[in-house]
């Protein structure tokens, strides 16, 4: 956790923060060992804060600060570190007796910290990238020059914050590029679902020769790398005159997304009860008219997950977009990225342009992640 912190707050506050381990590992042991022993983690907390901020006079704080570090910001450093050591070991610790603390009690306390520390781990290994790109692209080019590594803002700043990418859409033409990858993205899906729905129900619900076999080879395709079909796709585009084309996107994206979709779908096509499909059936009902009326409106929590995992897919994909696509005009987002990455350019564009293409699918993302989860966990416990 020292180093979360001192990562964190040298971040905000451009300030040269560092832990000192030999103080952390001896602070957390000592928190550790008192936390079974005391019932108020209240008290081991002041305790803990007190004595950091006392050592940190001494210079042998957990949280090393440089010279011309004011003694406010000091005192924070030092009272997040010790709320951020005391708290999580109280949760892990919760419950474990010391008098009579059994391999069980013992294996589930290190399994608390184990998640602990991976969660807050990973999520920092996420975060921190996010956060300097976000800071670089409020940045201008004299700040990046004088101090590359001072990801703190000026706020008195204002709008002019996000000078960078108002630039962005006026004279790069970001807005297009937003534009067709979204189209494209869209009209992925559509062909995607077009395709695999119903072979996704064939497989599924047919019988003939060589089911079993082709359900079990829907995906060898992704064993074939992409940069292998790179040449003959791009020869093969150029004859057709399908290069610097929003249609050739269209017609080789599914490629990528279709195999995908079929897995999915096909899973949960064989959760649903076959029954309902026969009283259809029985009905009148075509096999058609079945999958339309019945089949999909059951499975649209399916759809909507392999929906957003192709439109995920699809807003993404670099390699073809960048082997295809050499005219600005017909630019995808992550193409006219990628054409930021130039000396010519300053690099905070190249940062606000990141997070352009980050930010609307990672906002759809956490809208719908519900339906994304529901749809690939309901085929796995049905049939």
């Amino acid at each position: 956790m020292s180093i979360v912190v001192s990562v964190f707050l040298s971040f905000i506050t451009g300030s040269p923060l560092k832990p000192n381990i030999l103080i952390v590992i001896s602070t957390g042991s000592i928190a550790g060992v008192l936390i079974p022993h005391v019932m108020r983690s209240t008290l081991i907390l002041l305790l803990m804060m007190i004595s950091s901020i006392l050592l940190s006079t001494l210079t042998y704080g957990p949280i090393t600060t440089g010279q011309n570090i004011s003694y406010l910001l000091n005192c924070f450093a030092q009272t997040l570190f010790a709320a951020s050591t005391v708290l999580p070991l109280t949760k892990i610790l919760s419950g474990l007796s010391v008098k009579d603390s059994g391999r069980h009690e013992i294996e589930r306390a290190f399994i608390r910290f184990s998640t602990g520390f991976g969660l807050i781990f990973f999520t920092m290994i996420v975060l921190i990238p996010f956060y300097v790109m976000v800071m670089t692209s409020l940045k201008t080019q004299q700040e990046l020059l004088l101090n590359p590594l001072d990801f703190s803002i000026d706020l008195s700043k204002g709008l002019m914050l996000f000078r960078s990418y108002s630039e962005l859409f006026q004279d790069f033409g970001f807005g297009r590029y937003l534009w067709t990858s979204f189209y494209v993205s869209i009209a992925t899906v559509l062909v995607t679902l077009g395709f695999s729905i119903p072979g996704a129900y064939a497989v599924a619900r047919l019988r003939f020769r060589g089911s079993s076999a082709f359900s079990r080879s829907i995906l060898l395709i992704y064993m074939v790398p992409m940069i292998v079909l790179a040449l003959p796709i791009y020869i093969l585009f150029s004859l057709t005159g399908l290069r610097n084309t929003t249609l050739g996107l269209v017609l080789i994206y599914p490629v990528t997304t279709i195999p995908v979709a079929l897995y999915m779908l096909q899973g949960y096509f064989r959760g649903l009860p076959y029954e309902i499909e026969e009283a259809g059936l029985m009905d009148g009902l075509s096999r058609l008219a079945v999958i339309w009326k019945i089949t999909l409106p059951l499975a649209l929590p399916a759809l909507a997950s392999v929906s957003l995992y192709v439109f995920m897919i699809a807003w993404n994909e670099f390699l073809l977009a960048f082997m295809l696509l050499d005219d600005p005009l017909t630019f995808t987002l992550t193409r006219g990225v990628a054409s930021l990455n130039s000396s010519e350019v300053p690099r905070q564009h190249l940062m606000a342009g990141a997070v352009i293409s980050t930010v609307p699918i990672l906002l759809i993302f956490l809208f719908l992640e519900r339906f994304m989860t529901k749809g690939l966990t309901a085929g796995s416990v049905k049939g």
